[in-house]
C-alpha cells in the first residue's frame, strides 16, 4: 500500500493529468502506475469534495487526505456511507474475543450500504496510526498490568532532625483502560516491591492475569531475552493471586510502553506538581500522590474521548480476577550448602537437615517465624526461625544413628542404666557427672563404662565400681584399670578414716612441729 506522501503525490498528478492535460482514465493510470479503478475513485472523491485543478495551496498532504479520505464519501447514485467510530472500535477490541471481523459484521448489520471489510479495517488502522505508540497496542480487558519504578524520586523530611530521605515511586498501569496507580516506597527492595503490588491490587479491586515488570532485581534474578529467571518470592506472590509474571524483554521498550507512559505521567503530573510541597512522613506523601493520581484517572483522554476511570469501570473492572481471601506470607529464598555437621547456615544461624544430604546445595525459604529447607523442590526440613547469631537448631531425626543414640542420653537416663548394674555403679556415674561443670561433659566417660559392662559383665563392673567408690576415685580410667588388672576380684581393703587421730610415737612429729619449723 503506498505511503501517505506517495498517495497524495499520485492524487495531485491524477488531478493535473485529468483537468490540465485532459487524458483518459486508462492513460492516466498508465502514467501514474495505478489501476484505472483507483483513478476513478480519486477523481470521484475529489469531485465530491469540490476539488479540481490546481489544488489550493493551503492544502498540505495531511489536510488533503483528511478532506478526501477521513469522512463519509457519497458515490454518485449511492447512499451516503456512515463511517465507523474508530475510538469505539478500539475500546471494543479490548474485550475478550472481540475481533475486527465481528465488529465489521455488526457495523454492516446497522449500515447495509457501509464500507467493505477492507475499507473498514483501513479506516480503523488510519485512526490508530495517529495514536501514541503506547495506545496502539490492543490489550484485552483484565489481562495485563505494567509495573515499574519511576526514574525520579520524591523526598521525605524528618520532622525531628531535618534529614532528607529520598524515596522511590512505584507505578502500575492497567493494560486495557490505562488506569494509573502510584505510591512512594522506602526503596526498591523485595519487601517494598511485594507490598506495593499488594496495595496496588487492593486499589484495583482485582488482579490482572499477567504482570509485566521491567528487569529490576526484585522481579527478575537473571534477565534473559528468552528464558528470564523470575525472583522466587515474586513468583510466589503472583501464584498466590492466580497470575503469571512475564517480564519485558531486554532493550525492548515497546514491551512496556504503558509502564513508560505511566512513569511519564507520574513524573510530570504528580512529582512535578508536588515539587513545592514538603512532606514529613511517607503517609502524607502517599495521600498527596493518591489525590493527584485520581485527578489523572478522572481526566478525559483526548484521542479516546473518555477518562481512564470510565474505561476501567467499563473494561477492566468486570474482567479482573477476584482477590484471594488469605493474605500473602512474605518469604525470602536463599541458596545454602550442607556442611559436614549436616547443618545449613541461614541468616547467621544453623539448621539441621538429613545427614544424607551432606555437601548438597539446598534452598531455604525464610518467613518471619519459620525456616524451610528444600532439595529438588521437596521440603526436607522445617525449623522455627532463630534470632541472634550462631545458634543451632538440631532435630534428632536428621542425625546419623550413632549421633542419635548419643543425643538420646540424659543424666537421668544414664543413672537409671547404671542402677541396673548396681548401686556402686550408679554412685560412680553420678559422681563423674557431678564433678563436671556440665553433666554432658561426663557423658562420654559414662558411655565408656557401659561398654566395659558389655565386655566384662555387669557383676564385674559393679565390683570394680565398688572398689573405685571405696577409693573415691571416680573416673573411667580407674574402673578400666581395676578390671584390666583383675582387682575387682580382690577383696576391698579397709581404708583408714582420714579424720582418725594418729597414735603417739617418737618418730611422728605432728603438724605442730612442721608449723614451728616453718616459722623459725
Amino acid at each position: 500500500m503506498p505511503t501517505r506522501r506517495l498517495r497524495m503525490r499520485q492524487l495531485r498528478e491524477i488531478l493535473r493529468l485529468k483537468h490540465e492535460v485532459g487524458l483518459a482514465h486508462r492513460e492516466i493510470a498508465a502514467a501514474c502506475g495505478v489501476g484505472s479503478s483507483t483513478v476513478s475513485l480519486y477523481l470521484e472523491r475529489a469531485a465530491a469534495a469540490g476539488l479540481g485543478w490546481p489544488v489550493p495551496a493551503d492544502l498540505d498532504d495531511g489536510a488533503l487526505e483528511a478532506r478526501l479520505f477521513t469522512r463519509a464519501f457519497r458515490v454518485p447514485g449511492a447512499m451516503l456511507r456512515s463511517a465507523p467510530d474508530a475510538a469505539a472500535l478500539h475500546q471494543e477490541l479490548s474485550k475478550r474475543g472481540v475481533t475486527l471481523q465481528l465488529l465489521w459484521q455488526e457495523y454492516r448489520a446497522a449500515h447495509p450500504q457501509g464500507y467493505s471489510y477492507s475499507q473498514f479495517c483501513e479506516h480503523y488502522r488510519r485512526w490508530v496510526r495517529r495514536l501514541k505508540p503506547s495506545m496502539r497496542q490492543v490489550h484485552r480487558a483484565g489481562e495485563k498490568v505494567f509495573v515499574d519504578f519511576a526514574g525520579h524520586k520524591a523526598q521525605v523530611v524528618s520532622p525531628d532532625t531535618g534529614e532528607v530521605t529520598a524515596v522511590e515511586i512505584f507505578v502500575g498501569v492497567l493494560g486495557a483502560s490505562g488506569l494509573l496507580y502510584a505510591e512512594a516506597t522506602r526503596g526498591q527492595d523485595l519487601g517494598s516491591w511485594v507490598a506495593a503490588h499488594e496495595r496496588m491490587l487492593e486499589a484495583y479491586q482485582g488482579c490482572p492475569a499477567i504482570w509485566v515488570p521491567d528487569n529490576l532485581r526484585s522481579a527478575v534474578t537473571s534477565p534473559h531475552r528468552y528464558e528470564p529467571t523470575i525472583n522466587r518470592t515474586y513468583s510466589e506472590l503472583a501464584q498466590h493471586y492466580g497470575a503469571v509474571v512475564i517480564p519485558a524483554r531486554i532493550r525492548r521498550p515497546q514491551d512496556k510502553a504503558l509502564a513508560e507512559l505511566g512513569v511519564l505521567l507520574a513524573e510530570r503530573w504528580v512529582l512535578a506538581a508536588l515539587r513545592h510541597h514538603t512532606f514529613f512522613s511517607l503517609a502524607d506523601l502517599n495521600a498527596a500522590i493518591r489525590e493527584r493520581v485520581q485527578a489523572i484517572n478522572d481526566r478525559p483522554m483526548k484521542r479516546v474521548g473518555v477518562s481512564r476511570q470510565q474505561l476501567y469501570d467499563r473494561l477492566d473492572r468486570p474482567a479482573l480476577r477476584p482477590l484471594p481471601t488469605t493474605p500473602f506470607e512474605l518469604a525470602e529464598w536463599k541458596l545454602c550448602r550442607v556442611a559436614p555437621d549436616y547443618h545449613v547456615e541461614v541468616d547467621h544461624n544453623l539448621y539441621s537437615v538429613p545427614y544424607t544430604l551432606l555437601h548438597e546445595q539446598l534452598e531455604a525459604r525464610l518467613t518471619t517465624t519459620t525456616v524451610e529447607v528444600f532439595f529438588q523442590s521437596r521440603r526436607v526440613a522445617s525449623h522455627a526461625r532463630l534470632t541472634g547469631r550462631g545458634r543451632p537448631s538440631t532435630q534428632v531425626e536428621h542425625m546419623p544413628r550413632a549421633h542419635r543414640e548419643h543425643a538420646d542420653w540424659t543424666p537421668e537416663r544414664i543413672v537409671g542404666w547404671a542402677s541396673q548394674s548396681g548401686p556402686a555403679t550408679a554412685r560412680v556415674v553420678a559422681e563423674i557427672m557431678a564433678r563436671r561443670a556440665h553433666p554432658e561433659q561426663g557423658f562420654r566417660a559414662c558411655l565408656g563404662l557401659m561398654r566395659l559392662g558389655r565386655h566384662h559383665g555387669a557383676d564385674r563392673l559393679e565390683a570394680a565400681c565398688a572398689r573405685a567408690d571405696r577409693l573415691q576415685a571416680y573416673s573411667y580410667k580407674t574402673v578400666e584399670t581395676i578390671l584390666r588388672n583383675g582387682q575387682d576380684r580382690v577383696p576391698v581393703p579397709d581404708v583408714p578414716d582420714a579424720t582418725r587421730v594418729l597414735p603417739f610415737h617418737a618418730n611422728v612429729r605432728g603438724a605442730a612441729y612442721y608449723g614451728r619449723k616453718g616459722g623459725a
